[in-house]
């Protein structure tokens, strides 16, 4: 049994402070509220059961309605014929599918609280509370963001499609009311089955910038006076966080990277094939869902990949933290006039952030690499407890990991080989050298 702390995020008397979560506060409930919008609520049968009908209604029912029912392709011209509609309606139902059942998985095994370590932020410091909640603030907009754009387009698309095609669109008692009726639901089913889809990739997020924070917090143990022990055990904690989050996840983002670079190579075979007729009012929906999805699985692979690179950087803080106290014991030892000027401890700690502000280092500049050391307390911590840490540390990277595969820099550039000579090929099959 989990234990339930009082308040998750405690609300601070500093008036730059105001972000706070208790138990049942502001956010948590707009957060439940969307999940509860997106796949109902699961606490009970009758519940669970109109949560599965919904799901079985946009997911199923609508798509393969709409495809008999809507079938023009004797009486309308060639823009209203939707030759890329089975395509694109069986990849957002198979999405829609696996986060469906991803998410009521999670909720059935774990619980929300558990599942978002809600249970367990109220343990860290007030920092890492206040950013956690600000985060869960960003869910909602994080979610717009991604998915608003696309669901406009495919809201005009709709509306071009259904106004233009007249009567020569299949319709049912009135034209009007028969095809506001038909587009409302179509509509309805699309940004059930994408939003459902984007809502785990953010949830994925989300829980990686909880581990962000507590990297970030764990890296100052190295600027003050802190024993081997209490690193290691918080290493290892962190440690044990992210095993957590890649054994829970790794399903989803196999089965996403699988059926992603599946979708993408089987719209490039249509769009490539000799008798394909191609053009922004025929394929545009394809190329909607394609940059859906491809923005789903760049959320998963970009949020993995920024806390690996954050979690080994640590490896590096640690050699540095090793070195200085090293070269900090040999300057204390009495009488021994060095032949040579060495730089002191203190001047390593100094200059341990290369470069300036002003250098042109980008976007992935790591600021665990940028950690300010203090003057490191020697007399306190032995160069074997350090060198044991330190190698423990080299030996023990920690990230995400998709069946023992890490999701570090390296995985990245192994997948964009793979799709590259998948796509090549393809390319090579269908349109020639």
């Amino acid at each position: 049994m989990e234990d339930e702390r009082g308040p998750l995020l405690v609300k601070s008397n500093d008036n730059e402070s105001g972000i706070y979560m208790s138990n049942d506060g502001a956010e948590l409930r707009s957060f439940r509220s969307y999940l509860r919008w997106v796949y109902v609520d699961q606490s009970n049968a009758c519940k669970s059961s109109i949560s599965w009908s919904i799901f079985i209604f946009l997911a199923f029912v609508v798509p393969i309605g709409s495809h008999f029912l809507l079938d023009c392709s004797d009486t309308c011209d060639s823009d209203h014929t939707r030759p890329y509609h089975v395509p694109v309606q069986i990849s957002l139902s198979v999405f829609a599918t696996l986060s469906f059942l991803t998410l009521t998985g999670w909720d059935r095994r774990y619980g929300f609280r558990k599942f978002l370590f809600l249970d367990k932020v109220g343990d860290e410091s007030l920092k890492i509370q206040r950013a956690y909640a600000v985060q869960m603030k960003r869910t909602n907009i994080l979610i717009l963001r991604w998915g608003l754009p696309c669901f406009i387009a495919e809201f005009a698309y709709k509306i071009w499609w259904y106004a233009s095609g007249g009567t020569r669109i299949p319709y049912y008692g009135n034209v009007y009311i028969s095809s506001i009726i038909l587009c409302t639901l179509e509509l309805c089913s699309w940004i059930y089955r994408t939003s459902i889809f984007f809502l785990v990739c953010v949830l994925f997020r989300l829980i990686c910038y909880l581990q962000l924070f507590r990297l970030d917090d764990f890296a100052q143990v190295f600027q003050r006076e802190s024993e081997v022990g209490f690193i290691l055990i918080e290493h290892l904690r962190i440690r044990r966080n992210l095993r957590i989050i890649s054994h829970r996840f790794r399903a989803f983002i196999l089965a996403s990277l699988i059926l992603v670079t599946a979708s993408q190579l089987i719209f490039l075979l249509m769009a490539t094939r000799p008798n394909a007729d191609l053009d922004i009012l025929r394929g545009g929906e394809l190329a909607l869902v394609a940059i859906t999805l491809v923005s789903g699985l760049y959320i998963l692979l970009r949020s993995a990949t920024k806390i690996t690179h954050k979690a080994q950087a640590s490896t590096s803080l640690a050699a540095k933290w090793h070195i200085c106290a090293t070269v900090n014991s040999f300057d204390n030892i009495e009488g021994e006039t060095p032949r040579v000027p060495t730089p002191s401890a203190q001047d390593i700690a100094a200059h341990i952030s290369w470069g300036s502000s002003d250098d042109d280092v980008g976007d992935e500049e790591d600021e665990l690499d940028n950690t300010k050391m203090m003057p490191i307390y020697t007399q306190t911590i032995s160069f074997h407890k350090r060198q044991a840490l330190v190698t423990y540390m080299e030996n023990n990277k920690a990230g995400i990991t998709v069946f023992g595969f890490m999701l570090d820099r390296t995985w990245l550039h192994s997948i964009f080989a793979i799709q590259l000579a998948l796509c090549l090929w393809l390319l090579n099959k269908t349109v020639g050298v």
